[in-house]
């Protein structure tokens, strides 16, 4: 199943190395406008690779990325995040010893509005109403999901036109984990493209449309959903079943 015509977000042969090791020998990726993707693989795939490389975290060794339209390979972090992208990384990396409205207001650093982000932080605590209950609470007290929540509720905090999303429910008991794919429903639904990163292969299948599945720093298979989910020689070779 192929992306439409008209992606939003166009990653095309991307190849990236840490240090003089490879990491992504040639990756295509393509997101259109209001999806769920999922990157699917097993651990040291090239999944999380991939997300720092359209975030601006990690320099391209060859390839083009584009964001709605324009080059973005190569612009700085903050750029591509004022752009309307936001990265929610993997270990949530929230500021331990701030609150958790500290937290949310640095998610917001871009936006000079006082008013803008009181309402961005009222979304936010709508969305995740644990989060309101702890507002002055030191971020690094709280659960592991609860800390999950706090990491994407950071990220929205920019107003973000994509969100890439890196293992949202690593670590997480299944109750919390369904909540969290339930939020990211929720965001989606909203106009918010995604583009997640899974260990739990099921979970991402459950709530992505597409999914690219990673081997080994390359793309060996893009499929619907429900064709991977439905196809367990591919489930048992390339995700463990």
């Amino acid at each position: 199943m192929s992306a439409p015509t008209q992606p939003i977000l166009a990653a095309y042969d991307i190849h990236v190395a840490y240090g003089k090791t490879p990491a992504l020998h040639g990756v295509s990726v393509e997101v259109a406008p209001g999806e769920i993707v999922a990157l699917i693989g097993a651990n040291g795939a090239g999944k999380s690779t991939m997300l720092r490389a359209i975030s601006g975290l990690l320099p391209l060794s060859s390839g083009t990325i584009t964001w709605n339209g324009n080059p973005v390979g190569g612009v700085a972090a903050d750029r591509i995040v004022s752009s309307g992208i936001a990265h929610c990384p993997e270990e949530r990396h929230i500021w331990p010893v701030m609150t958790v409205v500290e937290n949310l207001a640095l998610g917001a650093y871009l936006c000079r509005s006082r008013e803008l982000v009181a309402s961005r932080m009222e979304l936010a605590f709508e969305r995740f109403p644990r989060l309101r209950e702890r507002r002055g609470q030191l971020a690094g007290t709280l659960s592991g999901g609860e800390q999950q929540m706090l990491a994407i509720a950071r990220a929205l905090m920019s107003e973000p036109r994509m969100l890439l999303l890196d293992e949202p429910s690593l670590g997480l008991s299944p109750r919390v984990a369904q909540e969290i794919l339930d939020v990211i429903r929720e965001i989606n639904a909203h106009g918010v493209t995604v583009l997640l990163v899974e260990q739990n292969v099921h979970n991402a299948l459950a709530v992505a449309e597409r999914a690219y599945v990673f081997e080994t720093g390359r793309v060996i298979a893009e499929r619907s959903a429900a064709s991977l989910l439905d196809d367990p020689q591919v489930l048992a070779a390339y995700l463990g079943g």
